[in-house]
């Protein structure tokens, strides 16, 4: 008589039979998980290659942080780290890296670094760092209130204007940007894209009421006062706000002296409204004595003059030869023949000053493409030629850290217009640099 297996076992192994088919059907990639885990030893090393695998977390991506507001949204995952997300536009300003240049190291023996500010990501300036401190204080003060109709009006050659309309929009307000008529036009032509009101001043002299700064701290004055507009004119006054320098002593001279590990033999800037130099320089001058504090500065302008013999005055501007109302200089962006409340704010700690001619200007400008791939604008060359001709007076073995403040993207139409195109040969060389005078 035959023999059967009990009804028990039949019954098991028929039920491990489909709880398999169950398992595959429901988790296809169970199998591809057990091998892809296989692979790797306990310390997470992928063998025979010796490449660190790193651990994954997984994070909640649903909760922000409970003290809301700006900065890394901070939710996650029990045992996870905090999410390394930023809030909004006004999270991208601050903490740009330096920028070893390498052709310019190579040429001094120093160790030259840029801090490269035109790597913010609202307006792609250290004007960001202004406009969104400026644009804090003053909803902190309650000068400001969002989405209530309020407009921030300033006068600006273009990089500050172009931070505030990216952060007003961000923000719930709308800019109003005075800007003098020989300003580069792509500047206001991306003014407008970002939805800013501008004006384009004729050039006139700071006493003058029509100045691209007095319009707009007029025109701030009237709306507040006109009963029938909505919201309120705020002059955001960037040459003069304490705002603005303490924006660099807050945020751009501590990332340098923690990203250089707190060695600096000098730091090189030229200055439009002061507050980059000044807010630096207060920084770093008490936590390194013996640092140099350099000011560069373009021709027709009269900050080199002040520095070095106690005088505001150009030899460009003596009367007859004067070209334009303002700074008789191709560079936009720094350069003033008059003292701001941000200059002064740091003047007693900087060291020295070196002049830049325009000429010098362009030929480091176009040498940086050449070198290294760095398009910059005008004032970014102005300060590579003074870090680069410091470094020549320090002698090699030395670090100087200068400012990349904007694109040259932002100065196609009049500094790279003179400039020029870039051939596939290596036509700057440092003669170039160093003897360069404008035959204008």
């Amino acid at each position: 008589m035959p023999s059967f297996p009990p009804l028990t076992t039949t019954l098991a192994f028929l039920a491990g039979i489909l709880l398999t088919l169950g398992l595959k059907d429901f988790y296809p990639d169970l199998e591809r998980r057990f091998r892809r885990r296989s692979h790797f030893p306990p310390n997470n090393t992928l063998a025979g290659a010796g490449l660190v695998v790193p651990q994954v977390d997984l994070e909640d991506r649903t909760r922000k942080s409970a003290g809301g507001g700006g900065g890394a949204i901070a939710g996650k995952r029990e045992g996870g780290e905090g999410l390394e997300v930023v809030e909004g536009v006004e999270g991208c300003v601050g903490e740009t890296p330096l920028i070893r240049i390498r052709s310019l190291c190579e040429e001094t023996g120093c160790e030259i670094l840029g801090k490269a500010e035109f790597m913010n990501g609202g307006g792609g300036s250290p004007k960001d760092r202004v406009a969104l401190s400026i644009i804090n204080m003053a909803e902190g003060s309650g000068l400001l209130k969002p989405n209530s109709g309020d407009v921030i009006y300033e006068g600006t050659v273009g990089s500050t204007g172009i931070s505030l309309a990216t952060i007003c929009r961000a923000r719930g307000y709308r800019a109003h940007i005075c800007m003098p008529s020989d300003q580069a036009t792509e500047k206001s032509d991306l003014l407008l894209k970002l939805g800013a009101v501008v004006d384009r001043v004729p050039p006139a002299p700071i006493v003058d009421p029509m100045h691209f700064v007095n319009r707009a701290r007029t025109l701030a004055a009237e709306h507040t006062a006109d009963p029938n507009r909505r919201g309120r004119g705020f002059f955001a006054d960037q040459f003069e706000t304490e705002g603005n320098w303490q924006a660099h002593y807050e945020g751009t001279g501590p990332e340098i002296y923690r990203q250089c590990c707190g060695h600096i033999d000098a730091f090189v800037a030229g200055a439009g409204t002061g507050g980059t130099i000044a807010g630096v320089a207060r920084y770093l001058k008490p936590r390194l004595p013996d640092l140099k504090i350099v000011l560069a500065d373009p021709q027709g302008s009269g900050l080199f003059n002040r520095i070095k013999y106690g005088v505001m005055f150009d030899s460009k501007e003596r009367e007859g030869t004067r070209r334009r109302q303002q700074v008789d200089t191709i560079v936009e962006g720094i350069g003033i023949n008059r003292l701001t409340a941000n200059f002064e704010a740091g003047r007693e700690l900087i060291d020295d000053a070196i002049k830049v001619e325009d000429e010098q200007a362009i030929a480091m400008a176009r040498w940086l493409v050449e070198r290294d791939g760095i398009f910059a604008g005008s004032s970014s060359a102005v300060n590579c030629v003074a870090a680069f001709r410091f470094a020549q007076i320090l002698g090699p073995g030395h670090r100087i850290v200068t400012i990349l403040c904007d694109s040259g993207t932002r100065h196609l139409s009049k500094f790279w217009a003179r400039a020029g195109n870039i051939s596939g040969e290596l036509d700057v060389n440092l003669a170039d640099i160093i003897d360069a005078a404008s035959s204008d």
